[in-house]
């Protein structure tokens, strides 16, 4: 079977490429430009993958991707927490509803039988403590967060191109995505370089996520293509941890990670995105908060069900959040030390590995 998969130099798309090849697809796979290291680094992993240049907003250049294509795994997509300005705010916008519009168009203009759509929990809504679990009918409604926004927008866009085109589509929404396979830092990978570096040495802030492993990422696209569902479906694991149980599971992991004493007060929120700064000045690790990410989330948690998942499509999660968090810790390193950066203490990867799984 031919498909094209997007965003080919991705966490996701670089291990939904391999994975694809590795079952017998032929996988025809994008970068927005040749140009640079990708195109060798993936070549050299992958000699059996084809690979084109694409910029997803271009829609003549989409056509000619997705010709004699079967599936189309739309991956592709700008993932950025810390924009930096307005105008970077709406290019995500508008990267996000143009790679959508296109994706959806080129798919009915070449007979595509398939679309799979890589969406995110961000579209769905948070809950108030003690509410129940929100469920894939519901939208995500606070614009304060600029990727929340965009990732809700552009998969609404996509539902209503759907119906009008007469598209096949199913859309995912994985949770934060950690384990291996990366070759550059995503913000879930950064808010978890952030813990390495003792951001929560005084304390973890009242906060949670809805987390998954990269390999179950890839498991349930396979599933999603393979299956004759469509909707939307969560792929997120059972429990959504808090960040402090993130934290205490990397100290377990390695106990030169400190470990949280306790939980911040709810007062002190608000002074996150500063108290980060300084520690990303004094420990070099990188910034994730923002105070929209923060208005957004204060006094709500994500309260998320992948039973959907489970039912229709025969997911399931099968990477547990220890052996998750203790692959990303060692290709972290890995990136740091190849960068000349330090890490605190041992990897302990023996320990870890001799431990339950």
């Amino acid at each position: 079977m031919q498909v094209l998969v997007t965003g080919a130099n991705g966490h996701v798309g670089n291990n939904l490429c391999r994975a694809l090849l590795a079952r017998g697809y032929q996988v025809r796979a994008s970068l927005r430009s040749l140009q640079g290291e990708w195109k060798a680094r993936l070549l050299n992993a992958m000699p059996d993958l084809e690979l084109l240049e694409l910029d997803v907003r271009d829609g003549a250049a989409f056509d000619v991707a997705a010709r004699s294509v079967e599936v189309l795994f739309h991956v592709a997509a700008t993932f950025a927490l810390r924009t930096g300005s307005r105008q970077k705010d709406e290019e995500l916008l508008r990267d996000s509803m143009e790679g959508v519009e296109n994706a959806l168009r080129s798919a009915a203009r070449q007979r595509v039988r398939r679309v799979v759509l890589t969406s995110s929990y961000a579209t769905m809504p948070m809950r108030e403590p003690g509410e129940p679990p929100a469920t894939e009918q519901e939208w995500h409604t606070d614009p304060r967060v600029p990727y929340f926004r965009a990732k809700t927008l552009a998969e609404q866009r996509a539902w209503a191109l759907a119906g009008e085109l007469g598209v096949q589509l199913i859309s995912l929404l994985p949770g934060s995505i950690g384990g291996p396979g990366f070759h550059r830092r995503t913000p879930t990978v950064e808010l978890l370089e952030c813990i390495l570096m003792g951001s929560m040495r005084f304390g973890a802030p009242r906060a949670n996520l809805a987390y998954v492993d990269i390999r179950d990422v890839v498991d349930a696209h396979i599933l999603a293509a393979e299956s004759r569902a469509t909707g939307r479906f969560g792929v997120f694991n059972d429990e959504a941890p808090s960040l402090r149980k993130l934290a205490d599971t990397l100290h377990e992991i390695d106990p030169a990670i400190p470990k949280p004493p306790w939980l911040l007060p709810d007062a002190m929120l608000g002074l996150l995105p500063a108290l980060e700064g300084v520690h990303a000045r004094l420990a070099d690790s990188p910034r994730v908060m923002t105070p929209e990410l923060v208005a957004c989330c204060r006094g709500k948690v994500w309260h998320l069900s992948n039973a959907r998942a489970r039912t229709a499509l025969g997911w399931a999660p099968k990477v547990s959040l220890k052996r998750s968090l203790a692959d990303t810790l060692a290709v972290l390193r890995a990136l740091r030390t190849a960068e000349g950066r330090s890490t605190p203490g041992a990897a302990r990867r023996e320990a870890w590995e001799q431990g339950t799984a």
